[in-house]
């Protein structure tokens, strides 16, 4: 279950950065882990996408 949640982090993230929006931040500890999951997203997609 806890690589679900952090697949769907991922793919927030991603989805953030591809659409250039600003990232959630929700003020809680597993909060805190999702907007760390869709940080890397973000930073990985940003990434892949400056090689395209």
């Amino acid at each position: 279950m806890a690589g679900l949640g952090i697949a769907l982090g991922l793919a927030i993230g991603a989805a953030c950065r591809w659409w250039d929006l600003p990232l959630p931040a929700p003020p809680r500890l597993t909060g805190a882990l999702l907007v760390v999951c869709m940080t890397l997203g973000f930073i990985v997609t940003d990434t892949l996408l400056a090689h395209i």
